[in-house]
């Protein structure tokens, strides 16, 4: 079993925000993709939920790897969609939640993953099948200080909270110790993408 922390230490290691990009359409996807890039996010993530989003993820992959950046594929849900994402190029999974299936797919292909979780069970689990770096989903209804709570006996547990999350509950759950905050729609919000650049600017 490889050891993946390494690799989101590294992934994760320039930004504590990263995008997602659901069912945008491969000119969308190309275009929030490069707002985010541009506005200093490492890391984009394009969710696979129908053939076009594959399309979208060829596409964010091909742009990325002009940019040095790691592009991950999102919404993995069943073992044969690891195949996919791999052929397409994502250089990471993520999970809305916790499957030993999905995970042991990603782990025998050699792709790193992040499952969800928002119990301690599943985070208990996640740890037992050699993972760290987790998706807390879905973050809002989490609550910030869900994730104080979860470091006393999960210390190893590195967190990048997912849902509901923009410019202004980001800086509130990075205070309670997430790693990365995901944020989608606010990068096509304007007011949104000043308040990003603010809070990046305030974090680096």
């Amino acid at each position: 079993m490889t050891d993946t922390a390494p690799f989101f230490e590294q992934t994760f290691a320039g930004s504590p925000l990263m995008a997602i990009l659901r069912s945008a359409g491969v000119e969308r996807a190309a275009r929030v993709a490069t707002t985010a890039w541009d506005l200093g996010l490492d890391s984009v993530e394009v969710t696979l939920q129908s053939p076009a989003d594959v399309d979208a993820l060829r596409e964010v992959v091909r742009l990325g790897r002009d940019r040095g950046a790691v592009v991950g594929a999102g919404t993995i849900i069943a073992p044969e969609q690891v195949a996919v994402a791999a052929e397409a190029g994502a250089g990471y999974l993520v999970s809305p939640g916790l499957d030993p299936d999905v995970v042991r797919a990603a782990q025998a292909a050699g792709i790193p993953i992040l499952p969800g979780v928002a119990t301690p069970s599943e985070v208990q689990q996640a740890v037992a099948l050699g993972l760290t770096w987790l998706k807390a989903f879905p973050a809002q209804w989490l609550g910030a200080d869900w994730f104080r709570h979860i470091r006393g006996p999960f210390p190893q547990a590195r967190f990048i909270a997912t849902g509901g999350m923009d410019a202004g509950n980001a800086g509130a759950f990075l205070d309670a110790g997430v790693r990365v905050v995901a944020v989608g729609s606010a990068l096509e919000d304007e007011t949104q993408l000043e308040q990003l650049a603010a809070l990046l600017a305030a974090r680096r």
